[in-house]
């Protein structure tokens, strides 16, 4: 996997725009990805050093569609601390 393959998608919440400011980032990764190739494939794409990476998998929930129960998939969720100095800018 490359790095554009391991990076799906910064994400924007409240949290993490309050985190932004501490120098702390949220993105949504590929599941199949370690922390090893997460940290790599950020300080490849955005040219930082990454100071600290903490990955979660977050469970689908439950949905009913018409008649019947789905559930939305699973999905990974990468939490990436930089060292001093370097900076994302994601435009919030």
């Amino acid at each position: 996997m490359n790095s554009y393959d391991i990076i799906k998608r910064p994400l924007r919440t409240e949290k993490s725009v309050v985190d932004a400011e501490t120098n702390t980032y949220h993105f949504e990764v590929d599941l199949r990805a370690n922390k090893i190739q997460i940290r790599e494939a950020i300080e490849n794409f955005f040219h930082v050093k990454v100071d600290d990476v903490r990955s979660m998998v977050r469970k689908g929930k439950s949905k009913r569609v018409k008649f019947r129960l789905g559930k939305t998939k699973d999905w990974k969720k990468a939490i990436i601390t930089l060292k001093e100095g370097s900076v994302i800018d994601l435009g919030y």
